[in-house]
């Protein structure tokens, strides 16, 4: 993470949740891409993109190797993801559960 020498913690737990704030008001599919096309650099939409695909792969139970194959993901960010799904802040968890559920309902 990138040192911001002149912001606090608190100014940095704000902007974050700032931005969490702004991402939960949009209401659809199409709202949510323009945001985070006008947010992110494409290199950067892709990470994101290639992340939570690499979420429900490993969910399915694919081989680290096999999801390298099939995304281009590097085995280093499929371990990362991996971490962060059984230890994380539960944050993929809980989305890709609400997504299920959306889809079932």
């Amino acid at each position: 993470m990138k040192e911001h020498r002149l912001v606090t913690p608190r100014q940095e737990a704000l902007a974050e949740r700032s931005l969490c704030a702004a991402v939960l008001t949009l209401k659809s599919v199409d709202e949510c891409r323009s945001f985070f096309r006008d947010l992110c650099t494409p290199a950067e939409l892709q990470a994101l993109a290639d992340r939570w695909a690499v979420v429900g792969l490993l969910q399915a139970g694919v081989p680290y190797r096999e999801i390298h194959r099939q995304t281009g993901v590097s085995v280093t960010t499929i371990g990362r993801v991996a971490r962060y799904l059984t230890n994380g802040n539960g944050g993929y968890s809980l989305a890709s559960e609400r997504l299920k559920e959306h889809r079932v309902g």
